[in-house]
């Protein structure tokens, strides 16, 4: 059933972005500092709280991004970021660049098509497609919400998409984890993502390959904040 709970104002939204500052490489939800106050280098992960935003590209610069919400290229056919970037929380992040070491041992990298979402881009996906079947209700959030989630594959050591058997986004049974009319390549390569990142703490939904929630973010906070766009 589709929600009729009329979308909050945004200034009655937790954490809007006239709220967001970038410090360290981090993201903490009071007054903005000056340009001048900024520190140019990321704090070590070791010294920041699990629940702490990061810019993860800070963290690893291993990692292959195509953020598809910054563009048009995605279901929506529209543009809902105002930019590409990749932030998640801290432990999303550690967990993140364990699985990717484990990857690069193999001859592969993790790619990044979507991570963590602000309430208020929820907000526009809903307004496009206000069908849970496709995007979450922003009244309750996603895990992408919570800098928890992320849509992912896997890059070979030439930047090649290794066969998923079905482009992100793609609503079909074709997408779907016991969807087993695929090559034995492309089910190998399925196999290969979700053993690893299951191992580092993730778990799938069966009807995305691409979709992975870090179970110790699941009680995580709803989060609004918005990076600045350079």
């Amino acid at each position: 059933m589709v929600s009729c709970k009329p979308k909050p104002a945004a200034d009655k939204i937790k954490g809007s972005s006239s709220d967001s500052i970038r410090i360290l490489g981090t993201v903490a939800e009071e007054e903005p500092l000056q340009p001048e106050q900024l520190q140019p280098d990321p704090v070590p992960l070791s010294q920041l709280a699990d629940t702490t935003f990061i810019r993860l590209a800070d963290y690893d610069d291993s990692f292959v991004y195509d953020m598809r919400y910054a563009t048009t290229n995605n279901f929506l056919k529209a543009q809902v970021y105002d930019c590409a970037e990749c932030y998640t929380r801290v432990k999303t992040a550690k967990a993140l660049i364990e699985a990717n070491a484990v990857f690069k041992k193999k001859g592969y990298r993790i790619k990044f098509f979507d991570c963590y979402r602000p309430n208020a881009v929820q907000y526009k996906m809903w307004e496009i497609m206000p069908n849970p079947q496709y995007v979450a209700n922003p009244v309750k959030g996603s895990i992408h919400n919570k800098g928890g989630a992320v849509d992912i594959t896997l890059v070979d050591e030439n930047g090649k998409e290794l066969a998923m058997g079905t482009d992100f986004d793609f609503f079909g049974k074709a997408a779907h984890h016991d969807y087993l009319q695929h090559s034995d390549t492309i089910l190998g390569n399925r196999k290969l993502l979700k053993a690893i990142m299951e191992k580092h703490g993730f778990w799938s939904i069966r009807t995305e390959w691409w979709h992975y929630n870090l179970s110790a973010a699941s009680n995580d906070p709803v989060a609004n904040f918005k990076w600045n766009c350079k």
